[in-house]
């Protein structure tokens, strides 16, 4: 393994995981009504790397960064059985020998799921814990526990949304071909989106965030609390949950299956499914102005979807 040192560069540790960035900036066609009056481009983050695919990536890269230079050898972080972000921080934390220990949340010992059948392959200390225990994952005292436990480690909140992911996220619009008015994300922990509207204050985009759970006021709330400062080219739609987070239906699941069929672009329903389904729905509603360009950003995701 390369001595880790202060002058690890962000590129030395792209090259070490093999990321492919930037990603392809990819025009689509389908045939949704409303679609003739604007034009669609996908942020195809799914294709940065077969295994640390989309926005888990982006949010994660700046704080593996400094985990390197600083030599941290042990890190935390938290997630459900099927999570894209403890999926993509294991694969990392293996690949730079990295102790990560992953505080799950439900006790999936005796049956785990294809995330957690990786992330034990990857040598993850795996900690199950109830829900009432996962639900202080945010509170000081919680936390001021586990540092005591692992007074060596580095925690990461849930998804990787802390203050160095909006620096990665950022980058999405840096590698841009051109300006769109309408920049479309989902959202879940906050993390993506307030990475967008940091960076893009000074443009003319509006930032459309699509909800994948239950969760007005409080995604909100979310980011606003990692923004620097306010920002109002900014929202989010919550009309495109289908119940909850990682819920889903017949009709979203047809979807994932037309949408492939017309874009040979692979989604799934937790989150992207939702996000193109919004922009489906929205375009025959006339909620965009005439000739607008729109980016839609592919976060990955994919494996999250596996049964």
């Amino acid at each position: 393994m390369k001595q880790a040192s202060s002058d690890f560069s962000l590129n030395s540790l792209l090259k070490r995981l093999a990321i492919q960035q930037p990603s392809a900036e990819q025009a689509i066609y389908p045939s949704w009504p409303g679609l003739e009056h604007s034009s669609l481009a996908i942020k195809r983050d799914d294709l940065l790397h077969p295994i640390i695919s989309g926005n888990k990536w982006r949010k994660l890269q700046r704080s593996l960064l400094v985990v390197v230079q600083q030599n941290i050898k042990h890190l935390i972080s938290f997630g459900g059985g099927f999570s894209n972000h403890l999926h993509a921080l294991g694969y990392c934390c293996h690949q730079l020998n990295i102790k990560f220990t992953a505080i799950v949340r439900g006790d999936y010992s005796v049956n785990p799921t294809p995330m957690l059948l990786d992330l034990i392959k990857w040598q993850t200390d795996i900690q199950y814990v109830n829900k009432i225990t996962y639900q202080q994952r945010d509170e000081p005292d919680y936390l001021i526990e586990l540092q005591i436990k692992y007074p060596n480690a580095l925690i990461i909140p849930e998804g990787g949304s802390n203050k160095l992911a909006l620096q990665g996220v950022g980058e999405i619009v840096s590698e841009l071909s051109q300006n769109y008015d309408y920049i479309v994300a989902p959202v879940a922990s906050g993390g993506t989106l307030a990475g967008l509207i940091n960076v893009t204050r000074d443009s003319p985009s509006k930032i459309l965030g699509i909800g994948v759970l239950k969760g007005q006021g409080y995604l909100e709330d979310l980011v606003q609390h990692l923004l620097p400062q306010s920002a109002h080219h900014w929202s989010i739609n919550h009309n495109y949950h289908f119940g909850g987070y990682a819920k889903s239906s017949t009709e979203l699941q047809d979807f994932c299956t037309d949408f492939y069929q017309q874009t040979q672009i692979e989604i799934e329903p937790i989150y992207s499914a939702k996000l193109f389904f919004a922009l489906k729905d929205l375009l025959a509603k006339g909620f965009f102005p005439m000739d607008s360009k729109i980016l839609a950003l592919h976060t990955g995701g994919l494996q999250g979807a596996r049964t």
